[in-house]
């Protein structure tokens, strides 16, 4: 009788552990219908646990993707080993919402199942028992850091003023495109160019004003790039564009509608309309250059070119007009 009065008591303090803890329990029948079901899933289903028993799971859940998750549970009981769903290859098993004040951001719960098989006295595997972690502070968490790194990530490469590479990046990128050209032969060009008389424009209206020309300079770059393009920042006013696949003819023109844009343009700053153009040049990728500095030089040289031309124009460089002096 001792003995008796003993289990009933382990029984029922076991049954309180159940209905006490804070994640959710399930269990389920051969035919997926419930068997148990804790105060966790009763608290955030809003469904009693004499609503739900003896009536299938997946009329309780309509939006569970049945094939997959009976495919799940039928495992459990054919090979008696645990299987596992984790919210990266589905958030939840079970649309609750999420009330987390801590974690408001996420609408409904990320959850992580694990699903057990319950062995009967005669080792038979009759029901299976799914467990449901909340884990929705811990996925916001890390989506939170992953949105921080890649915010990071972005910033290292973005020149601040402009939105577009900086230097550092943007060159990077030129040195792969030279080892790519260099490899395989391919055709590409880089264009450099820099605003004319730019320190007229700082001297005359203010660093301030000539900040949104930079920027202004930038938009419009965009604005004529190709999604192959890939466009920065150089330094101060000057700015350089890798036109992958593009020889120096074709690059020539695609500068030609980036300066007959910018010269449309004009920059209002305090009550003055600022009108302004560009200078660029022109350097095709070919093998006698020895490394991506050296194809930078040359594309600056065509750059200085067309600032002895009377600037506001695009030049292919020609190496019997190369000078390492600049115009300004």
């Amino acid at each position: 009788m001792k003995d008796q009065s003993s289990d009933i008591a382990n029984l029922h303090w076991m049954m309180d552990i159940i209905q006490s803890i804070d994640i959710g329990l399930v269990v389920v029948d051969r035919q997926y219908a419930v068997q148990v079901w804790n105060n966790f899933m009763e608290n955030h289903s809003g469904l009693k646990p004499d609503h739900v028993r003896d009536r299938s799971l997946f009329e309780i859940f309509p939006d569970i993707p049945r094939v997959w998750y009976q495919h799940k549970i039928d495992s459990v009981f054919l090979l008696k080993n645990r299987a596992f769903t984790s919210w990266e290859t589905r958030p939840y098993i079970f649309k609750f919402k999420n009330y987390r004040p801590i974690t408001g951001t996420a609408e409904f719960m990320y959850q992580y199942t694990t699903l057990i098989p319950l062995l009967s006295v005669a080792g038979q595997v009759n029901h299976v028992c799914i467990i449901v972690y909340d884990v929705t502070d811990t996925v916001v968490n890390a989506k939170a850091l992953e949105k921080a790194n890649a915010k990071l990530a972005e910033l290292s490469v973005t020149d601040r003023l402009t939105k577009l590479f900086n230097r550092g990046h943007w060159e990077e990128c030129l040195q792969r495109e030279y080892t790519r050209c260099r490899r395989y032969q391919s055709v590409c060009s880089l264009m450099m160019f820099d605003i004319d008389h730019f320190k007229k424009v700082n001297d005359t209206y203010g660093h301030m004003a000539g900040d949104y020309v930079i920027q202004k300079t930038a938009d419009v770059l965009r604005s004529i790039a190709r999604g192959t393009d890939v466009i920065g920042r150089y330094g101060g006013e000057e700015y350089g564009v890798i036109l992958v696949d593009t020889n120096a003819e074709q690059a020539k023109l695609m500068g030609e509608r980036l300066r007959k844009a910018i010269e449309e343009v004009t920059v209002s700053y305090e009550g003055h309309d600022i009108k302004y153009t560009i200078s660029a040049g022109v350097s095709e990728y070919k093998e006698e250059l020895s490394d991506h500095k050296q194809w930078i030089e040359e594309a600056d040289q065509g750059l200085y070119q067309s600032k002895r031309s009377g600037r506001n124009c695009v030049s292919i460089f020609d190496p019997s007009n190369a000078d390492s002096e600049s115009s300004g």
